[in-house]
């Protein structure tokens, strides 16, 4: 028997509240809304859950809801359970927790109907320009809210700030940042003298990488938080406008991920031959995104120690803003970028606010 839940024919009057994605941040997501729920904070009631999957009711018990979801194995007549999302009616708000393309793909169509949308997923802002560019429109003509303070610094005052600069008629000169929390970890605790890999298998043993730390170590994630903060100050950047140069040589890109652990000692000489030379020059290495009215750039940078970004700690996240308003020293922002709690209290800070002006 399916374990998939229709609801599209569900009375329903109050506004409700459902969650995509049953992983790690999901899994904090469900505990943080009890924990939330405790202390009396108005939250609408989380009606159901999905993964890929399953899609499962609540019925006021959302711990048991994600246990049955995370175990169960669709049917022969499961529908992919995210587009139960019919059933979500104007005023409900929905909750994406995935990485997934295809859940983005709905994020567009769910606010056209005035389904407000909270997500960490950054494929919907931060992936085609023409799908960013769908979301915007929807939002603009339905009113439906947007939550995404998620997709970049797990929930940090970062979007926000740049958006109230552009509404006060700030203009934006250039953006930099440390964005992503596990190579911010990887670069704080390197110290070249022990293997570079090993700090990747410590770091990935940490839950601070994907389980393939190749998709940390490619780029690819702080090219789509450079994307939607480039967005964000007005510029349509393109995926392909953002130059992205990648650790992962083109060998090691190449293996099945059971040949990688062997494999990273790949990273170990020039990781090492670049630490050298920072050093010798007084500078710290970290991994950036950047863009500026011309160009829009992510790699490895040595700093020199007084620069803005050679700051913080541990998965520090640590993003300057440079504007009419702030020249000369920037406004920086920085706090802890990476973590299933941090973003499913943003998440949670978002259906909050979204909640409270129902």
């Amino acid at each position: 028997m399916s374990t998939v839940v229709r609801l599209a024919t569900a009375s329903r009057t109050a506004p409700k509240l459902a969650l995509l994605g049953t992983g790690v941040v999901g899994s904090a997501f469900v505990a943080r809304y009890q924990r939330l729920q405790d202390r009396a904070l108005p939250l609408p009631a989380l009606a159901w859950l999905a993964n890929s999957r399953a899609l499962h009711a609540c019925e006021g018990a959302a711990q048991q809801a994600l246990d049955n979801a995370r175990l169960a194995t669709a049917g022969n007549d499961a529908v992919p359970p995210w587009a139960e999302g019919e059933a979500l009616r104007a005023g409900d708000i929905v909750v994406d927790a995935t990485a997934s393309d295809s859940v983005a793909d709905r994020h567009a169509e769910w606010l056209s109907r005035g389904v407000h949308v909270v997500t960490a997923n950054k494929l919907g802002i931060g992936g085609a320009l023409a799908r960013a560019q769908a979301i915007g429109r929807a939002r603009t003509e339905s009113g439906a809210r947007y939550g995404d303070a998620a997709t970049v610094g797990a929930g940090l005052p970062l979007l926000r700030s740049l958006r109230a600069l552009v509404a006060g008629g700030d203009r934006i000169h250039r953006v930099e940042g440390v964005l992503s929390g596990s190579l911010a970890w990887l670069f704080n605790h390197y110290d070249g003298m022990r293997a570079f890999s090993g700090f990747v298998r410590q770091a990935r043993q940490g839950g601070y990488t994907e389980p393939d730390p190749r998709v940390d170590l490619s780029g690819e994630d702080v090219r789509r938080k450079l994307l939607i903060l480039a967005r964000a100050a007005g510029l349509p950047l393109q995926s392909e406008d953002v130059r992205v140069d990648s650790l992962v040589p083109a060998d090691l890109a190449a293996l099945p991920l059971s040949d990688l652990d062997s494999a990273l000692v790949h990273l170990d000489a020039p990781l090492a031959a670049r630490f050298k030379d920072a050093y010798r020059n007084g500078a710290r290495l970290r991994f950036l995104g950047r863009f500026d009215a011309e160009r829009a750039s992510v790699g490895l940078q040595a700093l020199p120690l007084d620069h803005p970004l050679c700051g913080g700690g541990g998965t520090d996240n640590r993003v300057a803003i440079y504007s009419d308003r702030y020249p000369e020293q920037p406004l920086v922002v920085q706090g802890p970028g990476a973590g299933a709690e941090v973003t499913a209290a943003a998440l949670l800070d978002d259906v909050l606010a979204i909640s409270g002006r129902a």
